[in-house]
């Protein structure tokens, strides 16, 4: 519809100030020529809007000229009270900002929008830290967080998977994402795109080097590539296993990360004791994460993986036995 259109124009240029009409124009997916009407539009209606054309042109409001937009749906009311990683606020030190700003809000929207606004930030939860995890990074967050807004240049201690001695990198960090609660640093080390979980790094500092990174690229682009290395990389070992029916809604939530294909319905599964799926892993020795299910999860192949996982329960058996009952 054009006034949400007119809606949108306005809340761009408040925030941004100057946009290029071809910027709009994708934004809004109409074309160039639409959004000029738009802006012709505005201005008859008594919007101090105008467009400068040129190399350096776009659309701007007259400076210092503000609105307060209250033309939000009922539907737009309610998506801004159910907000997704609650978690991520309060580790970027956001809870107490978070708060004030969703007051605000409330106080600006229309009237009839209030209440069901309030029954969303009641009514819907969405906690998007993972059952069982561990603490969260700490006060290294907070130096990559002043490292991505001061665009500078930051100097890491960090602990690979794996290893125990942490290595040292100097890198130009774009951002920072947090994926099912986890906090990931995305960063260029030499140019290329790196990824930098933040609860394994020992130690961060910010150089007084400005950020060096690649022209035209954003954080969503290094993030995309990234993200697709991992769920495509190259030489990963495929299980196959069989899990009690009783333990596995539980294996399913605990090993999602790793599973590659689970029964479509009924006749896949069967109906049986047991479910049959299959998982990937990097090495042999990551499969060693489905000994905490004993014997309600067995590796039917490959054949090594099978081997890691007797070996490794059986030097547990040994371990105990050897050692004999425990005396407080």
């Amino acid at each position: 519809m054009k006034a949400d259109r007119l809606l949108s124009i306005l809340l761009l240029l408040q925030t941004r100030g100057r946009v290029p009409a071809h910027e709009l124009a994708e934004r809004l997916e109409v074309s160039v020529r639409t959004i000029y009407r738009d802006v012709e539009a505005l201005s008859a209606s008594g919007v101090p809007v105008y467009a400068e054309r040129g190399r350096h042109g776009g659309i701007e409001l007259l400076a210092g000229f503000r609105t307060d937009v209250t033309g939000l749906t009922a539907d737009e009311s309610r998506a801004l009270f159910v907000l997704a990683a609650q978690g991520a606020h309060a580790a970027l030190g956001l809870d107490d900002a978070l708060g004030s700003a969703l007051r605000k809000v409330m106080a600006a929207l229309p009237a009839p929008h209030r209440p069901g606004a309030e029954l969303a930030s009641r009514r819907i939860l969405v906690d998007a830290s993972r059952w069982m995890a561990g603490p969260g990074p700490g006060a290294e967050l907070e130096v990559l967080q002043d490292a991505v807004f001061a665009d500078r240049r930051l100097r890491l201690r960090y602990r690979h998977s794996g290893t125990v001695e942490p290595r040292t990198y100097t890198v130009d960090p774009y951002g920072l994402v947090s994926k099912a609660g986890v906090w990931y640093l995305v960063a260029d080390l030499r140019g290329d795109p790196r990824l930098f979980r933040a609860d394994r790094v020992r130690s961060a500092a910010l150089t007084d080097a400005p950020v060096q990174r690649r022209a035209g690229v954003e954080l969503a682009d290094v993030w995309a590539v990234l993200k697709r290395q991992v769920e495509q990389r190259p030489g990963t070992i495929e299980v196959t296993a069989r899990v009690r029916r009783s333990r596995f809604e539980l294996f399913v939530r605990l090993n999602g990360t790793a599973i590659t294909h689970l029964p479509e319905g009924e006749g896949e599964a069967g109906a049986g004791e047991w479910v049959t799926v299959r998982l990937a892993y990097q090495f042999v020795g990551e499969a060693k994460t489905l000994l905490p299910f004993a014997d309600h999860v067995e590796v039917l192949s490959p054949p090594e993986v099978r081997d890691e996982l007797a070996a490794a329960a059986a030097a547990v058996t040994a371990m105990y036995a050897g050692n004999g009952p425990v005396h407080r």
